[in-house]
Formats: structure tokens, sequence, C-alpha cells
């Protein structure tokens, strides 16, 4: 995933608040960030910073002082480094983006077949492309790729637009101009929000609803699926009309998005109370509820869906272990697995009077590759817990996800439940993954017995699609269940 942030003002510095509204981002992603900034007589003034191990603030607060301007940029990335200064026909700008381009080695070799070199593979474009920049990993950066699709076209719009018309995957875009202009686009499909705030003095443009209101800027709208529009401090203009069909991802409330967001007008703290209840509601009726002295919340996002089912099942919500997270604020932040497990592990404190005897259930907002629940199951057990139940806020991850980085592997058997299916059936069960997904049915059950065996659990259960969509509220055609259902 990725956050973005950006502001244009009147005339006032809008440093600080880029600064600080990229920084309420910060939850989105671990790899890189940057924040760029134009001023009328400097130009443009740009840090790009690794942010694996250290939080954005205090990678940036010492070159706050060398920022000036009054339209300004920044971004999180779990990807690739930016924002990128571009210089093309339509100009100098700045340019980041959030999304996944899953065709980029075709449209390369398309960009360079045109230039006149002879291609026949993306190690090929890396050895003679001299039109795009090669990270160390030896990938283009997308963005680059996204700013080089852009300057085929002879305005920004239609550069958007022909972008995001040949992109497979999502990309929403944000573009800071030489003139001191933002122009921001959403996703074609909505995958991803982009909220336009307003203040006294200026505009900003936003991935989090939340990110500008204590900057001073109240929530003016929410941009629709495919929708361009430019921003000056005091107008928003429409380069591109909204789409009829949107596909915003359900990840947003029950995992990534931070619990006092809203998108397309549905609130993800209460969105997760919702569907606490409804997963509590769901086993009360069919009589599956187990008998537990407390119900906890995996931190951080799995606790209001536990709230909400400790609410529904009249059980004693609890937190017997707390994360001690001022030194290691994110589990998954090293770039390593095995660290981030041992990360993970050394987080864990245990509140001995909750735990000890126990029979506990916990409630974790999804279950992806299971890689750290085990160790937390065995921790539990060995802080003296009688019982360990798990319920997960979503249904079982049968996909790799396509738009986004969420539950994104190099194989859909990186996935929990795919491997589970491959040890019970072979090849022969991702032929039934419909029915591994409904717990009623006979490979739904075993699904969730082997899943027990493996992880440790005395029990599992997962939150229906139909619950988790009723949960968020919206017309179902406008949410994405791909990593779920696989249908597109």
């Amino acid at each position: 995933m990725g956050g973005f942030f950006g502001a244009v003002t009147t005339g006032r510095s809008v440093v600080l608040d880029v600064f600080f509204g990229t920084d309420y981002h910060s939850h989105l992603g671990t790899n890189s960030a940057g924040l760029t900034f134009w001023d009328k007589e400097k130009g443009f003034s740009k840090e790009i910073h690794n942010i694996t191990n250290t939080p954005f603030r205090t990678k940036f607060e010492n070159d706050l002082y060398k920022f000036h301007g009054n339209c300004g940029i920044g971004c999180i990335s779990d990807t690739d480094p930016q924002p990128l200064l571009v210089r093309s026909q339509l100009g100098v700008y700045a340019i980041m983006t959030i999304g996944i381009i899953n065709n980029a080695a075709e449209l390369i070799d398309k960009r360079l077949r045109e230039k006149g070199y002879p291609v026949k593979s993306l190690l090929d474009i890396v050895q003679n492309d001299n039109q795009f920049m090669v990270m160390s990993s030896g990938k283009v950066n997308s963005t680059e790729l996204v700013a080089a699709l852009i300057n085929q076209e002879d305005s920004f719009a239609k550069g958007i637009k022909n972008a995001q018309k040949v992109i497979d995957g999502s990309m929403s875009i944000v573009i800071m101009t030489d003139k001191g202009e933002l122009i921001a686009a959403r996703d074609a499909l909505g995958r991803t929000p982009v909220h336009i705030g307003r203040g006294e003095d200026g505009q900003c443009i936003s991935f989090e609803s939340f990110a500008y209101t204590k900057l001073g800027y109240q929530s003016y709208k929410e941009l629709g699926p495919g929708e361009v529009v430019k921003l000056t401090a005091t107008e928003c203009e429409q380069l591109a009309p909204p789409g009829d069909k949107m596909k915003i991802c359900a990840f947003l409330w029950s995992y990534y998005g931070y619990p006092n967001s809203d998108y397309e007008g549905v609130n993800v703290e209460l969105m997760r109370y919702h569907n606490g209840e409804s997963m509590a509601q769901a086993e009360i009726d069919m009589g599956t509820l187990p008998d537990v002295d407390y119900v906890a919340g995996v931190p951080d996002s799995g606790v209001p869906h536990a709230i909400g089912y400790s609410t529904r099942s009249r059980k004693t919500f609890a937190r017997p272990f707390v994360k001690y997270t001022p030194t290691w604020p994110r589990s998954f932040m090293p770039g390593d697995q095995s660290v981030r497990n041992m990360v993970a592990k050394m987080k864990q404190l245990p509140v001995d009077k909750l735990i000890r005897g126990k029979k506990l259930l916990f409630v974790d907002d999804s279950i992806v590759r299971g890689t750290q629940l085990r160790e937390t199951v065995e921790f539990l057990y060995e802080s003296g817990a009688k019982e360990v139940h798990m319920r997960s806020a979503c249904p079982p991850i049968m996909y790799s996800c396509k738009f986004l980085n969420f539950s994104r592997g190099n194989s859909d058997m990186d996935l929990l439940a795919r491997r589970m299916i491959q040890e019970l059936e072979g090849d022969e069960g991702h032929k039934h993954i419909e029915e591994y997904a409904d717990a009623s049915t006979k490979r739904g059950k075993c699904l969730l017995s082997a899943i027990c065996e493996k992880l440790g659990f005395d029990s599992l259960g997962y939150q229906s699609l139909d619950g988790l969509l009723d949960s968020i509220g919206l017309d179902r055609e406008k949410v994405c269940t791909y990593c779920w259902t696989g249908k597109e």
C-alpha cells in the first residue's frame, strides 16, 4: 500500500501541513517516504528517505528548515521511492502514485519499441534503456513509468486517463506542477480513496480523510472512480468526470484503514464494531459460540472487531497481552521474515492474571499467511492459557491481490488457506475453492479443522462474505472482494 498528502495555499507555507499530513499516513507503508515542495522564487525542493527501520518524523524533521513553498506533496510508499521530479513537454512536475502495474514489462517493451530499441525481454530493457532509470532491485520505478505514459499526451488530464487505460492493475496519481497547482486522479475503479479538504486559505489532497482535520481543513469531497481534478488555493476544477463503476477495496475497513477514517461515508471503527457483532450473532444463531472467559482482539486492528464480538456475545472483553511499541511500532517493518517474527514475539507482553487458567477467544482482522499466529498461540499456552479460540474478521483469503499490495505474494500458495487445501486434497482441491471458503460445507469444515491442527487453535471461525459486506453497508457491486472470490 501507501498513502499521500498534498496542499496548496494562497501564500502561507505548507511545509508543516504536508509534513504532518504525510506522517498521518505512516500506517500505510514501511519502505520509503518523500516530500517535495514548490516555491515561486526557488522552484522545486525534494527529499526521499528509507523508513524501513525509522519513523517518518525522525527521518524528515531535520529537513524541514530547507523546504519552502505554498505548494507541496508527500507520500509514504511500500513500493518505489517517490515523489519523482519529471521534465517533459508538459513542463517540470512532481508525481507520486499508489497502485500496482502488473503489465509493466509489456508497457516498457512497447515504449522502447516505439523509440526504435530492439527489445526482446525485460533484461534487454534494463540493459539497453536510456529512457527509464533502473532501481537497485533491477526494476523500473512504477511512478516513472506512469509519468512516461502521461507524457505521451498533450495534457495532464489526457495523459492520466491514458495511463489508467493501459495499466493492468490500479493507479491513483497526484501531480504538482511548476505553476504551483495540484492534480489528483483516483484509480479508474476507485480501489483506493482520494479526499479533498478545504481550509480558509487553501486546499489539500489526502488518502486518509482524517489526516487534514487537525490542520484546519474540512472535508470538501471524495473523488469518484477515475475522476481527475486540478486544485489551486481557491478552486477545484474537474478535468475528467468520475466513472460509473466502483470496486473499492474491502480491506480498507477490515484491516489497513485508520480507525477514524471514512471511505464512501462509512467509518472504519464503526464498521469493525458492526462486523464483530455480526460474527458473534452468526455463532449464536448456529449454536457454536464457545464458552470462554474473555474475548480479545489481536492488536491493533483486531481490537474493534473483538469489541463488537464481545458486545453481542456478552462475553467480557479483555487484553490478555499487550504490545510493547515504543521501539518497534510495527512488526512487519524489518525486511527479513525471521526478524519480523522475532520482533512480533518480543513485543507480546502477557497479562498473567488474564491468561493463566483462562479460556480465551481472539479476533484478528484477517488470517493471510498465518506466519505469526502459531507463535502467538504458543506464547499464550506457554503463559498458562487453558484454551485459545481464533476468529478472523474476514473470510479465508484465497487469492493474492492483483490491485494493491495487501496479501500480495509470489504465489497464491503463500496464503495459509491455499496451502492447507493443497495439503488436504492436492491440486484437485483448488477446483473447489468456493466450497472450501464456505464453513457449512464438508470441505469448509475440513479446512477449519486442518488449520486448527496446524496452528494449535481449539476452534476457528471466519466471518462470512455476506457478513463482511453487510457490515460495510455499501452496494456489494461497488466493493472489491477478489482476495476471497477471485472474481474481478
